[in-house]
């Protein structure tokens, strides 16, 4: 069916307007009928061959296509030379590379040299970041489009198209209808072929979302953990962490669990929000973070889970600080700063005798002991002013350490005066 209704003009290709259209890069450069070399980046079923299959049509150029799944050295040394032989006698080349990003920085290389003297039009298919997978050379001489996953009406397009093609509607009634676009996840080629198979039911009644379910198996959700996908979703968990937004953080969180991600590794990252977004605002936050991890690790898939959700949810109700952290970067610089000072020698153990010879532990006060409990002595290298680092926020629990500090500041100031 996907093959059968494949577009035969780029304005029957729905969902990617933003680069077809009058206004669009690919719009304008058939406007202008002038080809050049792009990199076309978007998840499966969005379109990338289909459009490569087109823009050689719209150019008159010969189409050769290659997976760099199975593809080597060799079958591009023949391709390239062919592009040749058909150049000298007026016939250009479209080179559609599918999976571009599968080949490795020798290989990539060698399209540079056809690229820059017009051997070839490169059109190279991705799933991934081009910007990691791909040569900073290669690059610059290819313009990079991004595709984007086919919204509801794009698909509800594509099933009107197999309607037509088909001459009746597809036995769904308007619940399922809904739940088989939900299942194509953005994916239009999975979603013919998922009508294909609801076509070839024999039903007496529309089926609903129930009864779909168990004719068609839906798959797995798009999720490579070693991919893009893997750091975009944790970063979206994380930033709705941040933000203080309980239900998006959940939503996410259930994303990446249905997508396979392994779940303590969603708790490492649970136990880092505690200290680096909320740190002592809440200090309860890192305690709930490593308890969620103990859940988890104690009575594991599904129930664990339950541990982390209520752990997302915590953090993300939590008032945020970034106290602790930055203080940390600010004493880290210092450190780099001052060099190697020693630390004043009445805070220094004095072990042998020696040691108290030179001096060492002498005049030193034990703070517990004092009438305050604070005996206000300096703990800076000796020639070092002292530096704030710690600087508290007015939320949570950090108030109640500000107001602290104020008071071991004017403890510290009276015992300066006498």
């Amino acid at each position: 069916m996907a093959d059968r209704l494949r577009p035969k003009t780029l304005a029957e290709v729905v969902g990617q307007d933003h680069l077809i259209g009058p206004e669009g890069p690919i719009g304008r450069m058939v406007a202008a009928s002038r080809p050049h070399s792009i990199v076309l980046w978007g998840p499966p079923g969005t379109g990338k061959t289909t459009i490569s299959r087109l823009l050689s049509t719209a150019f008159n150029l010969h189409f050769e296509q290659l997976s760099a799944v199975f593809s080597g050295v060799a079958d591009l040394k023949k391709t390239f030379d062919a592009a040749r032989q058909r150049r000298r006698i007026g016939q250009g080349t479209l080179l559609f590379i599918d999976e571009i990003h599968r080949f490795n920085r020798s290989q990539q290389d060698s399209f540079l040299p056809v690229v820059e003297d017009g051997t070839v039009v490169l059109v190279g298919a991705t799933t991934e970041n081009p910007s990691f997978e791909l040569n900073g050379a290669l690059l610059s001489r290819a313009q990079v489009l991004v595709l984007h996953r086919l919204d509801d009406a794009a698909l509800e397009t594509l099933l009107r198209r197999v309607e037509a093609h088909t001459g009746e509607s597809l036995p769904l009634d308007d619940d399922a209808r809904s739940t088989l676009k939900a299942m194509a996840d953005g994916d239009g080629r999975y979603l013919l072929n998922l009508a294909e198979e609801v076509t070839a039911l024999k039903v007496v009644k529309p089926l609903d979302p129930a009864a779909l379910v168990e004719a068609v198996q839906r798959r797995a959700p798009i999720y490579d953990k070693s991919r893009e996908e893997h750091y975009n979703l944790i970063s979206a968990l994380h930033k709705s962490v941040r933000g203080s937004d309980p239900d998006a953080a959940l939503y996410w969180l259930a994303r990446m669990l249905a997508g396979g991600e392994h779940p303590l590794y969603i708790a490492r990252r649970l136990v880092r929000m505690s200290v680096e977004d909320i740190g002592l605002a809440d200090p309860q936050a890192v305690v709930q973070a490593v308890a969620a991890k103990d859940v988890f690790d104690f009575l594991g898939s599904p129930e664990g889970e339950l541990a982390l959700a209520q752990c997302v949810v915590y953090l993300a109700t939590a008032p945020k600080s970034t106290g602790v952290y930055k203080a940390l970067g600010a004493a880290r610089r210092a450190a780099s700063d001052h060099g190697s000072l020693m630390p004043p020698a009445h805070i220094l153990n004095a072990p042998t005798k020696m040691m108290k010879n030179l001096g060492y532990g002498s005049g030193y006060q034990y703070d517990p002991d004092t009438e305050d409990g604070f005996s206000g002595q300096n703990y800076f290298p000796d020639g070092m002013a002292r530096e704030q680092y710690y600087q508290p926020r007015e939320v949570g629990f950090e108030r109640e350490i500000q107001k602290r500090l104020d008071y071991w500041a004017k403890l510290r100031a009276k015992r300066a005066e006498s």
